[in-house]
């Protein structure tokens, strides 16, 4: 999954690849760790993206160095966690904005995927003009954070762990006990 402005490398996609190969569910580009870059970010992007990324990390217990990137690589079968928006729905939908990016990135951690970070350099952009708009789309990015966070823990609530039950009981005095006492009431 990358942009099609032409600001990420396809000469990248075997680092992804060996993400996956190498047992990640989901290869996250990241231009903040060694390797990675970017000729395109604003130091007041910088700045929220490393703001909104922590705040991630606190509640969803992840190690992101960069949330608001868009360069990853999953297996198809993971699809499903991300619970993307529908593409043939013709009307604007929660997801097909900038905060996307954030979406997919919390849903895969929350889900509890296996997440490793490839390093990427994001080039300035071949095609087109940036509709990204710092402010507006950062409080998208806060809204859809504080929006999967309840979710995720509404859903904990809900589903109880599993319960492990031995029904191999093996002769014991305290099995013996239970027994005893079960058929006593029977």
């Amino acid at each position: 999954m990358l942009d099609a402005d032409g600001s990420t490398d396809p000469q990248e996609i075997p680092r992804y690849v060996a993400a996956l190969t190498s047992g990640a569910d989901f290869a996250k580009g990241s231009r903040f760790i060694q390797g990675g870059g970017s000729s395109d970010i604003t130091r007041f992007r910088r700045v929220g993206n490393a703001a909104l990324n922590k705040l991630v990390n606190v509640l969803f217990g992840t190690k992101y160095t960069d949330l608001c990137y868009g360069y990853n690589a999953f297996w198809r079968r993971h699809v499903i966690e991300m619970r993307l928006p529908d593409v043939e729905t013709q009307t604007p939908q929660w997801g097909d904005g900038f905060e996307i990016e954030t979406l997919v990135n919390v849903r895969v951690a929350a889900s509890g995927l296996k997440i490793a970070e490839v390093c990427s350099f994001e080039s300035s952009r071949i095609h087109g003009v940036s509709n990204l708009n710092a402010v507006s789309d950062g409080l998208r990015v806060l809204r859809t954070i504080k929006q999967e966070y309840a979710y995720a823990r509404a859903s904990e609530r809900r589903v109880a762990p599993p319960v492990t039950v031995d029904f191999n009981v093996s002769a014991s005095p305290i099995s013996d006990s239970l027994m005893s006492q079960a058929e006593a009431t029977a």
